[in-house]
């Protein structure tokens, strides 16, 4: 027993010292409990202190990872800090992911209010909220871990998180066929990266894909076993990304869901995921040695095919979220084409394209609820002659589409650009031949693009109406969010190196 001790205080040591490093998740943590409490003694179908409580919360989270770029310069310059034995890991690209996080968090979370589909639920949004906080804290993880237990932890937290606010609203049969096709779905990729997981663990001995120990043996175990564990776990990872081949649940449960989880589900597990692909890389890029399976390959072939399926599939979609559904596809390809440049300027460009693609398609989202709220419309056929009724709201949601097709003067633009530019980059210098082709369908599917995004604007302004359109004019501040976040979109197309 005693021989234990200086092991157990070394380990306790090791958490004190890594506090610091986990103070915006201890904040979560906390907000997730008090938002529980608040439910049970305060609310009321007059007063509903949770919303409010929810909302300042994630701006402080937000505030305290802000805190923590200060903490790194002072602790450990430029490199990343490891704690908690090793399990996460912080430098300034997590902050960054977490960072972008929590402020789309935060917009979403004003937004679930103001959603009619939600807010009319005789459930109420508490509880909604209570999941919401616990969702951010396993993206965290997500973004942080450099463990198999740490990543399959956050993982599962936001698999769990995402089935109850899909099936949320249980009075809809959409929403309930779609929660259960996606807990279908996420249970058996859950599975199948627990299988990988473990598979890696016995060629190697530990947990922790960080440690020399990890590429070491793996690179001395038979390639074929190593590439079937790693194939595992990336279909875990690609579950969250929803990229080709683990896509098939994306349309029907975007579409189904209540759109403010649709916006949720199509950008921040998606941030995370990208997050926690470029730590589950990392070890494997940096090692000299390491013959085993070809990441870059497989990922360009993923990218170009997510690309394609994801563009030309939303062109035959009439359902606004199901388009957008397939859209978000085709960017997540896109922004796998970043991932695949090994390299600092590549993973500038994905944290900027992430985050202009969450602005813009959270607005498009938006304003696709203000439309319903207003209109009871969901299919472009229900758009037309709109434009003139909801003129403003009409310029935003051009404003955002043109956003998420990358065309100038929008943030968009800037954000594809970027990719571009790193991608060609790396082309130049090697003339690697998968870089041209991610080029090449890079370009031809945004161009695509273009086919299916007009058709939004051509039906609110150019198409007539067959019927007479008695309209309301309410939802003002789902109105006053998209006019804010067009502006963002506008302003980073013009100045993006106030971020980039």
């Amino acid at each position: 027993m005693h021989h234990k001790l200086p092991s157990t205080t070394s380990y306790l040591s090791d958490i004190m010292a890594g506090l610091p490093y986990f103070r915006p998740e201890i904040y979560l943590v906390a907000l997730f409990l008090v938002i529980i409490i608040t439910d049970l003694l305060f609310d009321t179908d007059t007063i509903k202190p949770s919303r409010y409580i929810a909302i300042g919360g994630i701006l402080l989270v937000a505030y305290i990872d802000y805190t923590q770029f200060s903490l790194l310069r002072l602790n450990d310059g430029i490199k990343g800090h490891f704690f908690f034995n090793q399990m996460l890991i912080l430098s300034q690209t997590e902050v960054k992911f977490k960072l972008i996080i929590d402020l789309l968090a935060f917009v979403l979370i004003i937004y679930t209010q103001l959603d009619h589909q939600l807010s009319n639920h005789k459930k109420g949004l508490s509880d909604f909220y209570t999941i919401l906080v616990g969702s951010v804290f396993g993206m965290h993880l997500m973004v942080m871990g450099t463990s198999m237990v740490s990543i399959y932890i956050g993982i599962e937290l936001v698999s769990i998180a995402s089935y109850i606010m899909v099936a949320y609203n249980t009075e809809g049969i959409f929403s309930t066929e779609a929660g259960l096709k996606y807990i279908l779905f996420g249970a058996a990729c859950s599975g199948i990266m627990l299988f990988g997981i473990s598979l890696l663990y016995a060629f190697t001995g530990t947990l922790n894909f960080f440690s020399p120990d990890f590429i070491n043996n793996l690179n001395k175990v038979d390639p074929l076993g190593s590439t079937f564990g790693l194939l595992l776990v990336l279909i875990g990872i690609g579950f969250k990304l929803s990229f080709f081949p683990v896509h098939f649940w994306v349309p029907d449960v975007y579409e189904g869901a209540p759109t403010p989880v649709t916006a949720w589900l199509s950008t921040l597990p998606k941030i995370a995921g990208f997050a926690l692909l470029i730590n589950f890389l990392t070890p494997y890029i940096f090692f000299a040695k390491w013959k085993g399976f070809d990441f870059q390959l497989s990922l360009s072939l993923v990218a170009i095919l997510s690309m394609v399926v994801g563009n030309f599939a939303a062109i035959m979609q009439t359902n606004v979220k199901r388009m957008l559904a397939y859209s978000s596809i085709g960017h997540t390809g896109f922004a796998i084409m970043a991932i695949v440049t090994y390299n600092p300027s590549g993973i500038s460009a994905l944290i900027f394209y992430l985050a202009v693609y969450g602005i813009a398609n959270i607005g498009a989202l938006l304003l696709a609820s203000y439309f319903a709220n207003n209109a009871e419309v969901t299919t472009l056929h229900g758009y037309n002659a709109l434009g003139s009724k909801y003129p403003l709201a009409s310029i935003c949601f051009i404003i955002m589409l043109i956003s998420l097709a990358g065309l100038p003067i929008t943030a968009g633009f800037m954000g594809k650009f970027f990719v571009f530019s790193s991608v060609y980059g790396v082309y130049t210098n090697g003339h690697n031949i998968w870089m041209l082709l991610l080029l090449i369908t890079g370009v031809i599917t945004t161009v695509v693009s273009l086919f299916y995004y007009i058709k939004i604007p051509w039906s609110l302004f150019i198409k007539k109406s067959e019927t007479v359109i008695n309209g309301k004019k309410d939802s003002q501040n789902l109105l006053i969010i998209a006019s804010v976040l067009s502006f963002i979109i506008i302003l980073l197309g013009l100045f993006p190196n106030l971020f980039y």
